[in-house]
């Protein structure tokens, strides 16, 4: 009999991107979520931020200008994000999708448009 344990401890990198995606919530996002949420207020700046973070192409190819990581790791960042507000959070996972899939099958035209090479 064999047996193969698995080793759930986040990587050096994971434990990176998610002290990131913490403190960004914590500072950007929590103090406002209820208001935006309250006033129905779509959040541009604290997006631009999350973009120069990288938190605009978590999933899409380096070579379109993302950071090219996995599933598990966007999914790392979405959750801290997520505690500081949800609403900003479901926005940019949309975003990521949308990003990925203009990378990923998007003609040259509009991945010139779209995606920062």
């Amino acid at each position: 009999l064999r047996v193969c344990l698995m080793n759930f401890e986040l990587t050096d990198d994971q434990l990176a991107f998610e002290d990131t995606a913490r403190q960004f919530a914590q500072q950007e996002l929590a103090p406002n979520a209820a208001m935006w949420d309250r006033e129905h207020h779509f959040p541009v700046e604290a997006l631009k931020k999350a973009g120069e973070l990288g938190f605009c192409g978590l999933y899409a190819p380096e070579g379109a200008g993302g950071l090219g990581l996995s599933r598990l790791d966007s999914s790392i960042i979405f959750e801290q994000l997520s505690m500081g507000c949800t609403t900003t959070t479901a926005m940019l996972t949309i975003h990521n999708m949308a990003t990925w899939m203009i990378a990923t099958w998007g003609t040259s035209e509009v991945k010139d448009m779209w995606c920062d090479q």
